[in-house]
């Protein structure tokens, strides 16, 4: 019997099978929300150092932060992790924090690197209704940078928004992966199951992990290639999830390039894949820009339309001063998002350092139970009685308090839908 038809509510009490209620005594379960879904905020940092950047390059990018973080603004509210030596200059540049439709709060942290893609906590909602962040352990793209205090910064967010810390085995950047939200991934083997993060990890115990802390049943892997990017192949460089089903992906028409060829390997390996749910995906392929800015050279320069970032009502995306394709670009991704809109500005300091607005950002997702909870209503699940295979639980109208709880664990579970 299905579970949801079982329950019956009479004048004060709640009758739940004995596989309901075992339900409720599960382990907690974890799902990591699409970034389409609704954010709480976005987190940015605002850090540009000498031992990371060129002195020329130092300046475009704080301005392209800043940029980034008021453009996000106009649709929801954004938080940046700024070292303490640069908080006179962050706040001669943001100017009034709270002239934007949302603010802007500057957190003080000493940090290494603007990446917070990658060194920011990852939320996720337990089937307990709580908010929770993992710490996938940064250790710098398999040592290749300085992080000593980029290492905290995951554990630090997830402090600082009141949510539950979730470690994990694995070492793992936020752009190595990419969710649809509805159980499937797309990950690169060039990154993960590296030897420079995780060393004698199978591609089973990262399936394994992955199901568990962000609810993934189906992972789709492509090649990626190491040793050519300081990240070696993140996936939110490639492919991105639009939504359920529909995937774009990047195409560099470069032959000189190494993504050349890795593009179209990605496509082919998309094209035949399946989701998690069994069905084809839908590819829509765009391509890369002819046309960069070579002012800081073109080495590390990622130049794509990949590495937008989705916030409440809007895509925040990338133009590089290639005409045709900024357009092109941005005519599918508004066919794509097309109750969204889509704000197209220049980051090419970020851009020059091997980066994307993507990369530069990470949300906080709003992760309220939808319950629908009588404001009179508390339910004390521990004064259940036994009768057969049956259990009554008392009703009692004394408040909404902590106990609501309990009725977020029925929606949760499935036993009830309001």
């Amino acid at each position: 019997m299905n579970r949801r038809n079982f329950i019956k509510l009479t004048a004060g009490s709640l009758l739940l099978s004995n596989q309901s209620i075992s339900a409720l005594c599960r382990e907690v379960t974890w799902t990591m929300p699409e970034e389409d879904g609704k954010h709480q905020q976005t987190w940015m940092a605002f850090v540009a150092d000498d031992h990371i950047w060129l002195p020329e390059q130092i300046p475009v990018v704080k301005q392209n932060l800043v940029l980034i973080a008021t453009t996000i603004a106009k649709y929801e509210s954004v938080s940046v992790l700024v070292n303490p030596t640069d908080y006179a200059e962050a706040i001669a540049l943001f100017g009034d924090l709270n002239r934007h439709p949302y603010p802007i709060t500057l957190v003080k942290l000493t940090i290494d690197d603007l990446w917070l893609r990658d060194t920011g906590a990852t939320f996720v909602k337990g089937s307990d209704g709580k908010k929770y962040g993992i710490d996938f352990n940064f250790n710098g793209w398999g040592n290749k940078q300085i992080h000593e205090n980029d290492a905290k910064v995951a554990n630090f967010i997830t402090n600082k928004t009141g949510a539950i810390t979730k470690s994990s085995s694995l070492v793992l950047e936020g752009g190595c992966f990419e969710v649809d939200g509805h159980g499937t991934a797309i990950l690169t083997k060039s990154c993960v199951l590296n030897s420079n993060r995780n060393p004698d990890v199978t591609q089973t115990m990262v399936e394994t992990e992955l199901d568990e802390l962000l609810g993934i049943k189906k992972i789709i892997w492509l090649e990626g290639i190491k040793g050519k990017d300081i990240t070696d192949g993140h996936t939110d460089f490639y492919a991105r999830f639009t939504r359920k089903g529909r995937v774009l992906v990047s195409k560099d028409n470069y032959q000189d390039s190494y993504d050349y060829a890795v593009t179209r390997q990605n496509i082919e390996t998309l094209k035949n894949a399946t989701d998690a749910q069994g069905n084809k995906l839908d590819i829509i392929i765009i391509d890369t820009p002819e046309i960069i800015n070579e002012e800081f050279g073109t080495d590390s320069f990622a130049a794509g339309y990949i590495g937008y970032y989705a916030c409440n009502n809007a895509i925040i995306m990338q133009s590089f001063g290639d005409q045709y394709a900024d357009k092109q670009a941005k005519t599918i991704l508004q066919q794509e998002f097309p109750n969204r809109t889509i704000e197209q500005i220049r980051i090419d300091g970020i851009a020059s350092g091997g980066g994307s607005i993507h990369c530069a950002t990470q949300q906080e997702p709003n992760i309220a139970n939808n319950a629908i909870v009588n404001k009179n209503l508390d339910i004390h699940l521990p004064s259940a009685s036994y009768n057969d295979d049956k259990i009554w639980v008392n009703l009692q109208y004394n408040g909404v308090d902590a106990k609501k709880e309990h009725i977020w664990k029925l929606k949760d579970y499935g036993i009830i839908e309001k």
